[in-house]
């Protein structure tokens, strides 16, 4: 049996995350992920102001900065009219803009730095048993093998195995629309340093610029393709996207498809066991928050963890996954209003618009936005 101060299962960047800032902070921990190696695909792509601030003292910020896109403005669009535009450049940040970059990235620059405090991913090593007693955390992998920590922080995802071996209730429902994502090359009338959501009665499109010339767009179909096309792209943008210049998709770089659910976990902790990230809340893609959150959940995870295994009261955990919870209905709920204005039907399009662009009038509202967006708001 292996023994260690925490064990983090999930080698995503939430986990990856939590292990990087528990290692920096001087604490033994093992990180075990069920997959041979990475995924290595673009998913996840937006990397927001808090996020950048929060890794910045754990030594991965400068990399990613140096890497991503630097997007300052957010704009909803009803085709080419501009509904609100959201400036994150006068937000009082070092980072004051939305940074597109690939999960892939992200992902290495965590591994990297993980690397270089001394911690390696265990893989493949899928935890199949958790149970914990008074003193620690006993997790069996499907070859035998256990880990024994004082504590266990599960990242595994929205299907998270520590969270059901856990007994902790994930209540919510599923989106009926599938979502489609896909990176591409295009030219044509997309902004190259902005973030769009478009609007259409046909259901949203986000359009976002990635490093090396590609773009990300992300849409709700009624069923999405596994691996979406150039002609599939194309009938989105041509539907939903910029209509006075046209973008034209040139090639379709990577793609995918999911379906997307609104669930938060009853609980953030069960004894010696937190939940951070898909594990813990899932939700739309609208606002790009879902990973955001869940690193945010690992930084504060780990720096708790850390408190108390240097001394101090355990009663911290349970400050932790009270104060979690609350930040993630927020966040969800900030999502599903996007959407939801994103998928108005046809007849209330004109009222939404109309009010979307006396909001756009009032710099208070967009500056909120710009807070809620870039998570400074949870400072």
């Amino acid at each position: 049996m292996i023994t260690t101060d925490v064990l983090v299962v999930g080698a995503g960047p939430v986990g990856l995350t939590a292990a990087v800032v528990l290692a920096r902070l001087g604490h033994d921990v093992v990180i075990v992920d069920g997959q041979a190696e990475g995924a290595n695909t673009s998913r996840a792509a937006v990397v927001h102001s808090r996020t950048l601030e929060l890794l910045e003292p754990y030594g991965v910020t400068p990399a990613l900065v140096g890497r991503g896109v630097h997007a300052p403005r957010f704009t909803i669009r009803d085709r080419d009219r501009v509904l609100v535009e959201v400036p994150f450049e006068g937000l009082p940040t070092s980072y004051p803009y939305t940074l597109m970059v690939s999960q892939a990235d992200t992902e290495a620059y965590l591994l990297a730095r993980l690397n270089e405090l001394g911690v390696e991913v265990v893989r493949p090593a899928l935890v199949t048993a958790v149970a914990q007693d008074g003193s620690g955390v006993t997790a069996t992998l499907d070859d035998g093998r256990s880990f024994r920590a004082s504590y266990l922080v599960g990242a595994d995802g929205m299907h998270s195995l520590v969270r059901e071996r856990s007994g902790i209730g994930f209540g919510g429902g599923t989106y009926a629309e599938s979502f489609s994502l896909a990176d591409v090359r295009l030219s044509g009338g997309v902004p190259p340093e902005e973030v769009v959501l478009y609007f259409s009665p046909d259901g949203l499109v986000v359009v976002a610029p990635l490093p090396g010339g590609t773009y990300r767009i992300v849409a709700t179909v009624d069923e999405a393709p596994k691996d979406p096309d150039v002609a599939f792209v194309q009938r989105l943008l041509d539907t939903r996207g910029p209509k006075a210049v046209p973008a034209v998709v040139e090639e379709v770089v990577w793609g995918s498809r999911f379906r997307v659910h609104h669930r938060i976990a009853d609980t953030y902790r069960n004894g010696r066991i937190l939940l951070t990230g898909d594990a813990a809340h899932v939700h739309s893609p609208a606002g790009g928050q879902g990973m955001n959150l869940g690193i945010e959940d690992a930084v504060l995870a780990g720096e708790t963890l850390s408190k108390v295994l240097k001394g101090g009261s355990p009663d911290l955990l349970d400050a932790y996954a009270a104060a979690r919870r609350p930040v993630a209905e927020k966040v969800v709920g900030l999502a599903s209003r996007l959407t939801a204005l994103a998928t108005m039907s046809a007849a209330l399009r004109p009222v939404r618009n109309l009010v979307l662009g006396l909001a756009r009038r009032l710099p208070a509202v967009r500056r909120r936005l710009a807070w809620q967006l870039s998570g400074l708001d949870r400072r």
